[in-house]
């Protein structure tokens, strides 16, 4: 299974001209049936994708469905033992607490690549290699 980071949601509804590559990748990660996603991931999505300022922000009602239909794949709940692992995940390898939380979700799934272009592709991270699809 491969974790989707908060990044390739949004590129999947991206209408940016320059972003077109992107946005062809990202939909063919969220078409895949083996992916794993965290509560932080859904609610980063519906926050940025409905943000006022975006330049092309979503209504809530295509973001609340567009949720709804990746309810389909695997989703990591945000646990106390997510927290603790994001805290020692953090403490580690100095990410962001946030970017911690995601990588710790994504071991709790148990996935073996996390997709997202805000780490370096190809390190790993507490067993979890990172991909950044779009290199």
């Amino acid at each position: 299974m491969i974790f989707l980071d908060t990044n390739i949601l949004l590129y999947s509804v991206s209408t940016a001209a320059d972003e077109g590559t992107k946005r062809e990748q990202a939909i063919a990660l969220v078409n895949r049936d083996d992916c794993g996603l965290s509560v932080q991931v859904l609610q980063e999505f519906y926050a940025q994708a409905t943000r006022a300022s975006r330049p092309d922000p979503l209504p809530h009602d295509i973001a609340a469905g567009l949720i709804r239909t990746w309810l389909r794949f695997a989703v990591q709940e945000n646990t106390v033992a997510v927290l603790q692992g994001a805290l020692e995940i953090k403490a580690s390898h100095r990410f962001s607490f946030w970017d911690s939380a995601i990588i710790a979700a994504a071991r709790a799934l148990g996935c073996r690549e996390l997709y997202s272009e805000d780490f370096s592709h190809g390190q790993e991270v507490e067993g979890i290699r990172i991909v950044n699809p779009f290199r």
